[in-house]
């Protein structure tokens, strides 16, 4: 199956729950089904209606509700960028919708420095 940042943010916040699948879609009124399918990539792209729907029942904070609802309009975004913002809670959404606009010209994505040139300009 595809991987995609959507699917792994999402997981994330399933697993942050201890939630199995069926748990979670049934607290959001979501087919267990179409839950899977978002977390593995098979389906992206998901409805506003569904990703509030799923914002309501795992209760994220503002910050990861927001980059939730980022991923779900982005489908291209790089999920080891969504990896690198899940296991470091001190990147804000600003920063994070920042980064995906971050281009690597053929060089492997090194998020941290990107970060840091960020933070950088942001106190300019």
């Amino acid at each position: 199956m595809p991987e995609s940042a959507l699917g792994n943010w999402l997981k994330g916040l399933r697993e942050d729950r201890d939630w199995s699948l069926r748990e979670t879609a049934q607290r959001a009124d979501v087919d267990h089904a179409y839950v899977y399918r978002l977390e593995t990539g098979a389906k992206e792209s998901p409805s506003g209606e569904v990703i509030d729907k799923l914002i309501k029942a795992l209760t994220p904070s503002a910050r990861d509700a927001e980059i939730l609802r980022l991923l779900a309009g982005q489908p291209n975004i790089d999920p080891a960028l969504a990896g690198f913002a899940r296991i470091n809670p001190t990147v804000s959404f600003q920063e994070f919708h920042m980064l995906t606009t971050v281009v690597n010209r053929g060089a492997r994505p090194d998020y941290a420095t990107s970060l840091a040139r960020i933070r950088k300009f942001m106190l300019e």
